[in-house]
Formats: C-alpha cells, sequence, structure tokens
C-alpha cells in the first residue's frame, strides 16, 4: 500500500512539471506595437542606404569613354595672311572622371598640354553621350578650351576647340575623332603616296608655294627601327628621305612633331601614326639610337632633290 502511494506521488509530480514546462512554452511576450514599427522603418532606412552604397558612381559607368581619341584637327576660323597650318593630327586622351569632373590631355604640333572641366550625361536618341567643356592650363600661347560630345557606342569624340588668344593665325579649330589604343610596333612602314610627297623648306611654309624637296621611293626601302643600318645602306641618298627615314622611327613611338614640315608628312600621309608624346627619347631602342646617329652624319652631307615641276 505503501508503495502504491509513493508511485502514484511520483507521477503526479511529473504530470505537474510538464504542465510548467508547457506553459512557459506557450506564454508569448508582450509586443510593444512602437517599437515594433520603428524597427521596421529602421530595416527599411537600411536596406535603402545599402542599394545606395552598392550603386555603380558615375565615373564606373562611365569608364568605356576614357582612352585615346585621334583624328583631323581643321581650321574653322583663321587669317589667311598668316600662312596657317589647316589640318594638323591631334590626340585627345580622357584619362578619367571624378563625380561630374573631366581631367585629360590634348597632343598636337608638338604641344602636349593637360585639360580639366566639367561634363554631364545625356541620353538623347535612345543613346547616351557625355557633353564636356574643358579648358587647358592658359600659360602656353596656343592654349584654348575644348567643346566635345563623347558617344561610347561609336567610339567617337565630336567638337570645337577656341584658342584663348585670338590673334592666332588659327583661333578656332573643330574635330571628329576615333577611339584608338596606340602600340608600339618597329614593323610599321611608310605608304607608298609618301615617296611622292614634298618636303617644305621651313621658309615657305604654305604648302602651295613651289618651295620644297620632293622625296623619293628610297624612302619606303628602309626601316631603322627593325633592322641596323650600315654606310653602305644610306650612301647616295637624298637628304629629304634619310631625314624622314630617321624621323619615322620616332613616328613609331608616337612623337608629337613640331616641325611643320615633318607635320605635314605623318600628319597627311601616314594613317597608323598617332600623337601622344612630346619626349619619346627613353623610348628608343639600341638599334634606333645607333641608326639615329649615322642617319644624322649621312644627313648633314646628302644633296638635295628639288624638283617645282613634280615627277
Amino acid at each position: 500500500m505503501k508503495n502504491l502511494l509513493l508511485i502514484l506521488l511520483l507521477v503526479g509530480s511529473f504530470a505537474c512539471g510538464e504542465q510548467t514546462t508547457s506553459t512557459q512554452k506557450d506564454t508569448k511576450p508582450t509586443v510593444n506595437l512602437a517599437e515594433a514599427e520603428e524597427k521596421v522603418t529602421q530595416e527599411e532606412t537600411a536596406i535603402t542606404e545599402t542599394e545606395t552604397t552598392i550603386s555603380i558612381p558615375i565615373q564606373e559607368l562611365s569608364s568605356d569613354i576614357t582612352g585615346m581619341y585621334v583624328g583631323e584637327f581643321e581650321a574653322t576660323k583663321f587669317r589667311e595672311n598668316r600662312r596657317p597650318s589647316y589640318v594638323n593630327k591631334i590626340t585627345i586622351a580622357i584619362d578619367r572622371l571624378e563625380g561630374d569632373s573631366i581631367f585629360g590631355r590634348s597632343i598636337v604640333a608638338g604641344n602636349y598640354r593637360p585639360f580639366k572641366g566639367i561634363f554631364e550625361e545625356e541620353n538623347t536618341n535612345e543613346m547616351i553621350v557625355y557633353n564636356a567643356k574643358v579648358s587647358e592650363p592658359g600659360d602656353d600661347r596656343y592654349d584654348g578650351k575644348f567643346d566635345f560630345t563623347a558617344i561610347p557606342s561609336d567610339k567617337k569624340v565630336i567638337g570645337t576647340w577656341v584658342a584663348n588668344n585670338s590673334r592666332l593665325a588659327v583661333s578656332e579649330r573643330s574635330y571628329k575623332l576615333e577611339k584608338r589604343t596606340f602600340e608600339y610596333n618597329p614593323d610599321l612602314v611608310l605608304p607608298e603616296n609618301v615617296s611622292w610627297a614634298k618636303l617644305y623648306d621651313g621658309k615657305a611654309s604654305d604648302e602651295y608655294t613651289d618651295e620644297g624637296e620632293f622625296l623619293t621611293e628610297d624612302v619606303l626601302a628602309l626601316n631603322a627601327s627593325n633592322t641596323l643600318l650600315k654606310k653602305e645602306d644610306i650612301e647616295n641618298r637624298y637628304k629629304g628621305d634619310l631625314e624622314i627615314i630617321r624621323n619615322t622611327i620616332y613616328a613609331r613611338h608616337g612623337y608629337s612633331f613640331k616641325n611643320r614640315k615633318l607635320r605635314y608628312i605623318f600628319d597627311s600621309f601616314v594613317d597608323w601614326y598617332m600623337p601622344i608624346s612630346t619626349d619619346i627619347r627613353s623610348k628608343l631602342t639600341d638599334v634606333e639610337k645607333k641608326n639615329i646617329d649615322l642617319l644624322k652624319r649621312y644627313e648633314q652631307h646628302a644633296d638635295r632633290y628639288y624638283d617645282v615641276f613634280g615627277r
């Protein structure tokens, strides 16, 4: 009997323990609606801030416009009596974008000038373009202001340039440039029509005068970037041919010529030529350096080929 009582007491105690545990589990905490709404609002704000943080900044969206663009820099406003240079080859480099600011360089006619300004994105005709207004520093007499539109889908930059100095021989120019990557290639050769071109003597800088020296087919015969020349290779060649053979070394490295007669040859006839620098001395190979020294020595004593009536 005592044993039966003890068993009944134990079973009852166990049942009470289970009921207590069950009651504890079913008990729900009191909810403060104001605090809950505030928490939801904070979570929504956090999501919005996260989305803003991971959105692509405008300079990344626009990074496809950075790079180099090359083409003709054509005179649109000039003084005829100053013998202007009507067309030069120019490279415009868009280096980086920061917010609505744009930074880059212009390389033309022996001038290497940084520029900076502002740009804005425009969606026109289902095409995104970037309109920029930039200025060169202003401490060079040929500095001015560029106003251009970059069109990423066409890989083009189109615009105008106005000189700070309105009294220059050319005070305004226009350009339509194509995006291109520069790469040094020692095997680049001159096109055949260079052999019919004329070098101007520097005194008469107008290409329509009869002053100057015609190049010959010999200008195509030698590549001074990939072949070490010997004196036998260049003896009895004309001065103008030797001069262009030597300067083609510089052109392959993207040297921007200040010399007008050289600009006329490389800007006008050589499609692969791309001005990117005004100092390429550190880029010259040992073969090129030796050939430059040899060609210079022979240029000093070479005869001119002069024919005002052509061939």
